[in-house]
């Protein structure tokens, strides 16, 4: 078994193996396989009714060995593709440092990343880019805006935007960095001195980010963190083995990798912890995949945290990368993963019409949990393996009340003009709301008039007993475009379960042991 601190989770090598016929084939194969390709593939370039380019016929008869492979996770990159993948894993791009959405087919930016050239140049949310270098982007699909944005480092591109209340469209010269999309957007000391600390993604500064908000928060007078990990899908497994390290012993054991051939690498914590008694919730959902679930793995089995939330979603597949030649990039599964107890991570997922099925998680309910192997913690305490990490108490989000699901469901069709009319109106709004705003009925009559006025015939029975749901949502809006979102996060509290039960249990002042104390008096049920 051997023995390892750190290992880059996203391997990126060259495939030790020879071409043929553009394939890459095992140096030893049966000569009757490759035979039968090769003849395929002739008979097609040769006979089929419409001609085919050769490097696209070869490039198509990839793509079907990999899906026939039926690996969810496997894919073929493009060097078109490679850049989309490399933001994606790495969390960085050569370009202006802003996020665009399509709003009515004109790109708007509807996020100013800090530090950037685009903060720089005093872009803002809401600005319509109507040029790149001069040339209109009337007409072209998002992807392309974003496309002319970005580029090499030090590179120089012209902005044009719109901006409301200002005549005449503005030019903006700006000159394309590295940027690096932040993995902790924001930082928050909540109530009775809980440090909250989102991680939205596991990229290449990952645990960099996190250990400099643990120390601001600790500065701030946090004596107890969540740690949110909902909706992070993962990625770098050398940012989860340095996150777990913050707050386990030195060497604690983190993860087991088990890849072909039996052998097993173990990832340690490579250095002291920064806060190895700080009372510690971690937040899971059904969408806290792979690097997050090694983290969270970690933590509970070594009864380092509490876990609230949902049973994550089970992606415990290793994926390694390849380079071959054109630029491409092959990615498919190579191992395994398990928690340091020896519970599996990964849970099996079907393919659906070429989509991974997410299926939603039952933990709570009594016959689901003695369906799944038990495990015990360092401490004892009984904890669940079969796949995902289901937490020590499950708390699921609030749901909607009756009058709010039938509003919805009214509302579904109308998605995009429903979010680009209150994207406008909330726009109005955020230059006239203080800190402490509250949504008024004269707001919500507004938003209602400006939906008709758009042509969404909304009930207004319906949309009246909606009314708590439509002033979050004004609210939600306003308070993200006025004051960023920190104070969005801040002002939602209440309509956040988990991170409420999270703060509850946090606020009586106990240690970890007292909270692991009762999350096994709850069970997992809460």
């Amino acid at each position: 078994m051997k023995q390892h601190a750190r290992k880059v989770g996203f391997v990126l090598a060259l495939a030790g193996t020879f071409v043929l016929g553009g394939f890459l084939m095992p140096a030893r194969a049966d000569q009757a396989g490759p035979r039968l390709f090769q003849e395929v593939l002739t008979l097609i370039a040769g006979r089929y009714v419409d001609s085919l380019d050769a490097s696209a016929l070869y490039e198509k008869a990839a793509r079907g060995l990999i899906e026939e492979l039926e690996d969810p996770y496997a894919a073929l990159y493009s060097p078109e593709e490679l850049e989309a993948f490399t933001v994606a894993h790495e969390g960085h791009y050569g370009g202006v440092g802003m996020m665009v959405e399509n709003q009515e087919g004109t790109a708007v930016v509807a996020r100013v990343f800090p530090n950037t050239p685009s903060e720089h140049a005093g872009l803002q949310v809401g600005d319509r880019i109507v040029s790149v270098d001069g040339e209109s982007t009337e007409g072209l699909e998002l992807e392309a805006v974003t496309a002319r944005l970005k580029g090499e480092p030090g590179t120089e591109v012209s902005v044009g935007v719109v901006r409301r209340g200002v005549p005449r469209p503005i030019e903006v010269e700006l000159t394309r960095a590295e940027i690096q999309i932040p993995a902790v957007p924001y930082t928050l000391v909540l109530e009775n001195g809980t440090g909250y600390l989102p991680l939205l993604q596991f990229g290449e500064t990952a645990a960099e980010e996190v250990e400099a908000a643990v120390r601001e928060l600790i500065d701030q007078g946090a004596t107890s963190l969540v740690l949110d990990l909902r909706g992070n899908g993962g990625g770098i497994v050398d940012d989860a083995i340095e996150i777990a390290g913050l707050f386990l012993p030195k060497g604690t054991l983190i993860a087991r990798q088990w890849e072909r051939g039996g052998s097993d690498l173990l990832y340690r914590s490579p250095a002291e912890p920064l806060a190895p008694d700080l009372p510690l919730v971690v937040l899971l959902d059904e969408w806290s995949a792979s690097a997050s679930e090694i983290v969270a793995g970690a933590l509970q089995d070594h009864d380092r945290a509490m876990l609230i939330g949902e049973t994550s979603f089970g992606k415990g597949l290793i994926q390694s990368a390849y380079r071959l030649n054109g630029g491409y990039i092959l990615k498919f599964t190579t191992g395994k993963w398990f928690t340091p107890s020896g519970r599996t991570i990964h849970r099996e997922r079907e393919v659906v019409n070429g989509s991974l099925v997410a299926v939603r998680d039952t933990a709570a309910a009594d016959t689901s949990l003695a369906a799944r192997p038990t495990f015990r913690s360092d401490a004892g305490r009984t904890i669940y393996g079969g796949g995902g990490i289901v937490p020590d108490l499950i708390v699921k989000p609030d749901t909607l009340n009756a009058a709010e699901q039938a509003f919805v469901k009214a509302i579904v069709p109308h998605s995009q003009d429903v979010y680009l009319t209150l994207f406008d109106y909330a726009f109005e709004l955020k230059e006239q709301v203080a800190p402490d705003f509250v949504v008024t009925e004269a707001w919500r009559d507004e938003l209602f008039r400006r939906l008709q006025e758009r042509g969404i015939e909304v009930d207004r029975e319906l949309y009246d007993g909606a009314s708590s749901y439509v002033d979050r949502m004004i609210e939600d809006r306003v308070a993200r475009l006025a004051f960023g979102d920190d104070e969005a996060k801040r002002r939602a509290l209440r309509d956040d379960a988990p991170l409420v039960r999270a703060l509850d249990l946090l606020g009586a002042g106990w240690t970890q042991d007292d909270l692991l104390t009762q999350a096994t008096r709850a069970g997992v049920g809460g």
